[in-house]
């Protein structure tokens, strides 16, 4: 059975809602409710209903009726889930309530939910986490995530850590006299077997301690029978350490050949090895976050508020769509809006990709972690929160970390069935090799009694059927996919893209910091007199202490030339056009065609040369001084050294290429 919910308009009295009620429950096996102070129709219906016929006949009685179809996303972060049994016991329960698709991702410990808030609350969806015996937390920021993960990781080192010191003395008394290794003479078992038994028990004890976390999920999900990895090592190592316990009573009750029958070192030894795997599983899902923190910090923590009063600096949070901000040079934009007043230029690369910085003026669109190279602007706050551009891209990385595979499906219909199939084999085993023990003795090893041995049978069988890497390899393997894609400026949109990118034949590439380096160099000087040193030395000084990447990129190829630069007495950045600045006495500028003529200096000299550049996709600077062209200097992205060697590789696959840019078409074709 499925249940919609249809907004009915018209409807204005008790009599039209039983009127609605009445023709929609005579179609075949549909069932209706209609809230009139809410003016909604709830039908349950079976599944395949065809729904046009319910409005069909909402409207023959008269109404004007519209599936909703608006639902509400929600991630709730799980605490308590330890293995695949447990995420698809959480995922079972959440999808049996009314208009609720929830999907849980073991390896980031979320759930996320699509619903209809006609039908289903919040508090219904942690309410059903709850009674499956799993904590639903509040919803947190990534940086808070990280600081509980962290926590949890400290935690879960100091456990293995005791774990380890106290299983390892006994792993080496139990085995060590098997392989011939000495051991202290006051512990032999043959001499001095109370003490022996006692030590191992002893030695045993803080290791389960470290571990009782394995055996309040593990016996709490059998109580709910819905058992999970967890139920496995607890069934495991508590039949093991039950039955050593029941030899040192043996012992203690002088039956010392029993010393050799004890099984301390195997539940040390799992608990140790599984806490060993959770604590490296929680270091790799630890390392998978960094992707979203490092698009998380473009974002400034707080934005300069303009009110009557003055300016204030006010957390970012704080910022309400309207709200009239300040943005001063280098510094980064806080939210999405426009610019109200002033001029200068944005590094949108973030974004966009583009090296250049992109001029802004009144009326054009800032957007939240983008760079503020040049002049103070004045903003007015458009999108904030979590509906700025760069929210969105982080919301696209985290639904793509969270989204599952078909492989990851697949591992969650077989992981969801597992537990209980192993807990059965196990179970069974052990009774077997006990019946072939009691009625065939020759086939147990000598030494070892029947029913010790079918318990070291079932031990393995639970304890090493374990479905946990089934359910967290494929999801953490997304995780660490998206976020290393992230990091290398690819967003990855689903695990399922992910997962079958196998199959591509054909690759879109864009240019800027993709197939370029998005870093403008200089690629050419041109000189009307005098030498090209001389003529870098007055552009980079002129050039020294500017914020634009252009000039930025001058400054630094006279570094790495060699060359010497000063200082200018004056810097004055003209957006759109280039600089102005004053050296040596004299009045130098810098920039485009258009600074050129307004300043009536001719460029006739390097015109044609400054179009050829252009034509190749570069980006000529004219350089004058004191009203005279002292020639020109050109600045490009240049192509990544790997580059060719990458696309040459990607074509000898058989991959088709092509390349997208926002430039403009003299560049590409340079490209």
């Amino acid at each position: 059975m499925q249940q919609k919910v249809f907004d009915v308009e018209g409807m204005t009295c008790a009599a039209c809602a039983a009127r609605v009620e009445k023709v929609v429950g005579r179609l075949p096996g549909v069932q209706a409710s209609v809230n009139l102070a809410a003016e909604t129709l709830v039908v349950t219906c079976p599944e395949g209903t065809n729904l046009p016929d319910v409005a069909a006949a909402v409207e023959r009685a008269g109404f004007t009726v519209k599936e909703r179809t608006q639902q509400r996303h929600v991630n709730i972060p799980v605490g308590g889930m330890t293995c695949a049994a447990c995420s698809a016991r959480v995922e079972k329960v959440l999808n049996r309530l009314p208009s609720v698709q929830a999907s849980v991702n073991l390896a980031t410990e979320t759930v996320s939910a699509a619903y209809d808030p006609a039908l289903t609350r919040l508090s219904d969806l942690r309410g059903a986490i709850e009674a499956a015996g799993y904590q639903p937390l509040t919803a947190q920021t990534v940086d808070e995530r990280t600081q509980r993960r962290q926590k949890d990781i400290r935690v879960m080192r100091l456990k293995l850590m005791i774990a380890l010191v106290f299983t390892l003395p006994l792993f080496y008394l139990a085995m060590g006299p098997l392989v011939g290794l000495p051991v202290p003479a006051f512990l032999n078992a043959d001499n001095y077997p109370v003490r022996n038994a006692l030590t191992q028990l002893l030695l045993t004890l803080p290791v389960m301690a470290a571990g009782y976390r394995f055996y309040i999920n593990g016996f709490g999900a059998l109580a709910r029978r819905a058992p999970n990895m967890d139920s496995l090592v607890a069934l495991g190592t508590s039949a093991a350490f039950l039955y050593s316990v029941y030899g040192v009573v043996q012992v203690l009750n002088g039956h010392h050949h029993a010393v050799h029958n004890l099984y301390f070192e195997s539940t040390a030894v799992i608990i140790a090895l599984i806490m060993l795997g959770k604590t490296l599983e929680a270091l790799s899902k630890g390392r998978t976050g960094q992707a979203i923190r490092a698009l998380m910090q473009l974002a400034p923590a707080t934005a300069v508020l303009i009110t009557q009063a003055g300016e204030k600096e006010i957390p970012a949070e704080e910022v309400e769509p309207g709200d009239l901000l300040l943005v001063r040079p280098g510094a980064r934009i806080p939210v999405d809006g426009v610019v109200k007043t002033g001029h200068t230029a944005v590094d949108e690369a973030m974004l966009t990709g583009e090296s250049m910085p992109r001029d802004k003026q009144p009326g054009d669109k800032l957007y939240a972690g983008t760079l503020n190279t040049m002049g103070a602007v004045t903003m007015r706050a458009d999108q904030v929160g979590q509906d700025t551009a760069l929210s969105q891209i982080i919301k696209l990385v985290e639904n793509a970390q969270g989204s599952k595979a078909p492989i990851a499906q697949l591992a969650d219909k077989v992981s969801a069935v597992f537990v209980p199939v192993v807990a059965a084999i196990a179970l069974i085993a052990g009774l077997a090799w006990l019946a072939a023990g009691h009625f065939m003795p020759q086939v147990i090893p000598e030494g070892v009694t029947p029913i010790g041995f079918a318990l070291t049978v079932m031990i393995a069988v639970l304890v090493i059927a374990c479905p946990c890497a089934l359910g967290l390899a494929t999801p953490t393997a997304i995780m660490v996919g998206t976020g290393l894609g992230a990091q290398h400026g690819i967003l990855i949109k689903s695990g399922e893209a992910l997962e079958t990118a196998h199959k591509v034949d054909a690759m879109i590439f864009d240019k800027t910091g993709t197939i370029t380096l998005g870093q403008p160099q200089v690629t050419a000087l041109e000189v009307i007199s005098g030498d090209a040193a001389a003529l870098l030395e007055l552009a980079a000084t002129a050039e020294q202490g500017s914020e634009h990447p252009l000039g930025q990129a001058i400054v630094a190829h006279a570094r790495k030339m060699g060359v010497p630069v000063g200082t200018a007495a004056a810097l004055t950045a003209l957006p759109g056009r280039g600089v102005e600045a004053t050296v040596n006495g004299q009045r130098v500028l810098i920039g485009n065609a258009q600074l050129m003529q307004e300043n009536h200096v001719d460029t006739g000299a390097l015109l044609a040369r400054a179009q050829a550049l252009a034509q190749q996709g570069q980006t000529p600077m004219y350089v004058a001084a004191d009203g005279r062209l002292q020639g020109l200097i050109a600045v490009a992205d240049v192509i990544r050294p790997t580059s060719r060697q990458a696309l040459a590789q990607l074509k000898r696959m058989g991959i088709q290429l092509y390349m997208i840019t926002g430039d403009n078409e003299r560049t590409a074709q340079a490209i």
